[in-house]
């Protein structure tokens, strides 16, 4: 990455929002066209998050990394892929990205811009789910052949979505921005600090477990 950091910075709050917009604006979407059939609501909106996904990656990986994830900075800041000055910058225009996304897809279906999730996720098996689905995912982002990423990031998060409990939020970004939305993929903020926590030790998780199998095909050494 050799984009000055405000251009980088710039890059991350935008893939931010759209990632958010994307995940949020599919939901409600989903919701209001499958007639009460959830399965097919998630299913329209795990395609628009994986097609969405890959592109944002394509389009600001080269600029800024495309992390859109607090999660995935503290593992690049922790290998030194990140300069560690820039770790707090990031998640700040990551999480106002966040929120900001789903504001924007509440103006687009003409809802109340600002409102509170009420929908609780919790219990152990929502946690352990989205330890394993960010861990899963940094092994993805760490493992991947450099010109595979997009596509095997997106797939990751796609396949996630429908084997894990919790639908694969696997990005504290993605909870904090969620929290806003009282619509089909919100979370309650009473929900978020435990799914951040698993996130968290998910992806402390998914550093590691790279570390112990070895060179990657993309890095060439085990870091």
């Amino acid at each position: 990455m050799t984009a000055p950091l405000p251009r980088r910075l710039l890059a991350e709050g935008l893939g931010t929002l759209l990632l958010l917009a994307i995940v949020i604006g599919s939901g409600v979407m989903a919701e209001r066209l499958a007639g009460g059939n959830a399965a097919i609501a998630l299913l329209a909106n795990t395609a628009a998050t994986v097609a969405g996904l890959w592109v944002l990656i394509e389009l600001f990986g080269p600029l800024s990394g495309a992390h859109f994830n607090p999660a995935v900075s503290a593992v690049m800041a922790w290998r030194g892929a990140l300069a560690r000055r820039e770790f707090v910058p990031y998640v700040a225009v990551q999480l106002v990205g966040a929120m900001l996304g789903a504001w924007l897809a509440h103006t687009m279906f003409d809802m109340t811009v600002v409102q509170w999730s009420t929908k609780l996720r919790s219990g152990v098996g929502q946690w352990i789910a989205e330890a394993v689905a960010t861990a899963g995912l940094l092994l993805t982002i760490l493992r991947a052949p450099s010109a595979r990423v997009a596509p095997l990031v997106a797939a990751w998060i796609g396949a996630a979505y429908w084997f894990t409990a919790s639908t694969s939020f696997a990005n504290p970004a993605a909870a904090f921005g969620r929290m806003w939305s009282d619509s089909f993929a919100g979370i309650s903020p009473a929900s978020v600090p435990a799914f951040v926590a698993a996130q968290l030790a998910g992806a402390a998780a998914g550093a590691l477990l790279h570390q112990a199998l070895g060179a990657s095909a993309r890095d060439g050494s085990p870091r």
